[in-house]
């Protein structure tokens, strides 16, 4: 695996991660949908580790600086 996510990308999904965290275990959102929410900030942070999103690998999106030759 290849990297394709750049740092801005990556705090990005942690914070958003945390947000949701928040508002799960707060109360704010609940039932099916805090749920699903929870689960997706779970994959926001696990990408966010290893620095690879398959979606992006799939539309061959990157947002990981470039390497000079």
């Amino acid at each position: 695996m290849k990297k394709n996510m750049g740092s801005v990308d990556r705090v990005v999904r942690i914070l958003i991660a945390v947000v949701v965290s928040v508002l799960y275990f707060t109360g704010v959102i609940s039932g099916v949908l805090g749920i699903v929410l929870l689960i997706l900030a779970g994959v926001f942070v696990l990408t966010s580790l290893v620095n690879f999103c398959p979606i992006y690998s799939v539309f061959g999106i990157k947002t990981c600086a470039i390497k000079g030759k």
